[in-house]
This record gives C-alpha cells, structure tokens and sequence, in this order.
C-alpha cells in the first residue's frame, strides 16, 4: 500500500491544484471517525462542509444505495424511472412546497434557481426582458461556477475568471437596509444563506430573514433560501429559515440531500414559480437519477423522524457552551453558529486556521479553517456526546488551555 506522502506527492503531480487540503489520506470511514492509509484514526469534525450530516457508511443510505445498485442506476430524464415520482412527491412534502426540480451538485441547483427566478421574472411578474436583478449577500458562498462568482465578493474566487455574468447586485449580509434600498421593480430575487457556512458560520441579525420575507412578499419579489449547507438537519431544525419562521419562495437544496453516498441536489418551489419551464429549457442527464432518489427518499424519511434535529439541537447547545468558555479564555476572540455548527476566530498570537487545523490533526481530530483565522467545526449529526468532547479536549490542548 501506498504511504501517505507517496499518495498525497502523486496526487499534486496529476490533478489542478484548486485545493489545498490538509495532509491526511482517508482510506476508510465510519459514523464520525475516519481511518488514514497508516491506520491513525481521525474524528471528522466537518462532515463533508454538511454533506455527511447522517455520517460515514449510514447502514440505512448504504443499504438502500445498494438495492437500487442491483435494480437500475440511471435513465436519463429521456425515460421515466419507478422512484422519481415519491422522491419529488417526499422531498415537496418535507419542504412544504408543490415542486422539485432536481440536479445534482449544489452549485447546479443554484444556477437552477437564477434561471428559475429570472425566467418567473418574465413570465410571471412582468419585468421587461434581459433587465432582471437578482440581489445577494457580501461574504456569500453559492460555488464556482462562472456565473455563481460573478456575484462573490472573494477575490480568490473571483479572479482571473471574467468577463462577469451581469444581473446581481450585491449587499451587505444582515443589513435590512440596504436590502430595501437594493430592491427594484426589475428585482426578481433575494437568493440569501440562511447562515453563511465558507464566510465563517455568519449568524444573521434576530429578525433579519423575516425582514427580508417581509419586504420580498410587499415588492413581489421571490426568497430563495441556499440551505445547502445549512439545511436537512444541521442547526437543529430541517431548515435554517425555521428558527426565524420563515418559509421561502423556493428552497436551494444539496449536500446531505445526498447523505454523503451520491451527489443529490434540488431546487424545491410553488407550482408557480416551477411551472415556468417547458421541456427543453433546462435539465441534467444525472438530476434525479434513480440511484441518487433512492438514497434521497431515505434520507428524507430520517429527516421525517425528527430524530437528527433533536440531536443537534440538544448537542449543539453544549458543544456551544463549552465553547463559550473557551471563548473567555482569549485565544478564541468570537464564536458563532447555531446547532452542531460553529465558527470559530483564532486569536492570531495563537495562530493561523491553518496552523490550528493541522495542530488538531496531529491530535487526531480533523476540522477545515477559512478566511484566515476561522476554524469551523459542523460535526456528523450522529457524534457521540463523549466523542464531541473528547475533540474539545483536542482543541483546548492545541490552545494550551489544557487536554
């Protein structure tokens, strides 16, 4: 077998650098653990960025990937196949919606949801063609595609990939204000992050997403959630938008939809807003391919139990107590999040995120930093409490605060 540094050496050989990752090679996995090429063993304290929301190998979605294995994987949207019609059906349900247009990555289901919005745009609301606006956040992180970073305010993200696709404007997350003063006739959508994940687990203002479905609903403007990393369970309800009660116009799904086992992705909607398409106007090969529904369908049948949200609720109330108290040592200036999601701000004199992430490696626990000085940390929904503190005790010993 390969060593580590032998695999990690050819893997810079052969593929473009748009990663930087940390320097483990993860050959198995299981709940909340994962195994390198050596045999050390690591606890996962990101989950995929929230795709691994249900853990590594969930008996449930691998058996269920695996009976579909045996019956048929894919089709095509050129045929119908016997589990998209409950897939759409469940997942419309869970949202409390009519519609499901189904994609694959989160980055696809955006781009789903700007041309959704901007084709009810004409339809519908009667904006006058080639003029709709679609209005964002500073800090926001939707993906990468050409059109997506047309509207980030990440110079990394940005640079060297113009010319821009025009039609956003772009104001800063949680001011209402600005906001109201960004929205025009010829606005279609607000497309918002419930919370915003890669910008460091950005909590909005109490009362902020209510403030902006307040003023989308006066200026007939539609809401568009991006729940793909907030959603199905990770801030302790099934949607980010349902502490503030908030229900949107149209629901950017991904990430844990696919429970870690295949890329799932939707755009979840009104039969108004939906209905808009006519065949051919927009599809996917893979979206909605009997495989990814199967697993799906199970996933939304655990969501269904409330099981996971409980979970992440009641441990996410002490993973941010405990944090908290770190919080008053000084080597954490600001900690933030909500459920099992947290940001958390290095003071520098403690090091870079960076530098922290690969001192907690070494400890045995992985996590990701962002944004220079921010570790986050969005474990599997399924982490026992004693494993949750047994990485706290990993993050104050790398903060000298005692293991």
């Amino acid at each position: 077998m390969s060593t580590t540094e032998e695999l990690i050496a050819s893997a810079e050989a052969h593929s473009a650098p748009t990663y930087h990752p940390l320097p483990v090679v993860v050959a198995t996995a299981d709940g909340a653990w994962m195994t390198d090429v050596e045999g050390r063993r690591y606890l996962d304290l990101l989950a995929g960025y929230s795709a691994l929301n249900f853990g590594h190998g969930n008996r449930r979605l691998i058996e269920a990937a695996k009976a579909q294995l045996e019956r048929v994987t894919l089709t095509s949207r050129a045929f119908h196949h016997d589990r998209f019609a409950e897939f759409c059906a469940r997942l419309a349900e869970l949202c409390g919606m009519e519609m499901v247009l189904p994609m694959n990555t989160g980055a696809e289901a955006v781009e789903s949801a700007v041309k959704t919005a901007r084709k009810w745009g004409y339809r519908v609301k009667g904006v006058p063609e080639g003029r709709a606006k679609v209005v964002v956040a500073g800090n926001n992180f939707h993906g990468r595609t050409t059109t997506i970073i047309s509207f980030s305010t990440d110079s990394e993200a940005r640079a060297d990939f113009g010319p821009y696709t025009p039609g956003f404007e772009i104001v800063p997350y949680g001011d209402l204000t600005a906001m109201r003063a960004a929205v025009t006739e010829n606005t279609v959508a607000v497309l918002l992050e419930p919370i915003q994940g890669e910008a460091g687990v950005l909590v909005p203002p109490a009362g902020y997403l209510a403030g902006v479905r307040e003023l989308t609903r006066e200026r007939n403007v539609l809401f568009v959630a991006d729940e793909i990393q907030s959603g199905l369970g990770r801030t302790g309800r099934t949607f980010a938008c349902e502490h503030e009660g908030v229900v949107p116009d149209m629901y950017v799904l991904g990430k844990a939809l696919g429970g870690g086992v295949v890329p799932v992705s939707a755009v979840v909607s009104s039969s108004e807003v939906l209905g808009v398409f006519r065949p051919g106007e927009h599809g996917s090969t893979f979206g909605g391919n009997p495989l990814a529904c199967a697993v799906a369908l199970e996933v939304i049948a655990m969501l269904r139990s409330g099981e996971y949200q409980r979970r992440a609720t009641e441990l996410g109330e002490h993973l941010h107590r405990e944090l908290g108290q770190l919080a008053g040592s000084g080597r954490i200036t600001q900690v933030r999040g909500r459920g099992l999601w947290a940001g958390i701000d290095i003071d520098p004199a403690y090091g870079t995120g960076r530098e922290i992430s690969e001192k907690l490696m070494d400890r045995g626990v992985l996590v990701k930093d962002t944004h220079g000085s921010t570790v986050r940390i969005a474990p599997p929904l399924v982490i026992s409490k004693e494993d949750l503190d047994w990485g706290l005790a990993q993050l104050r010993g790398v903060l000298g605060l005692g293991a």
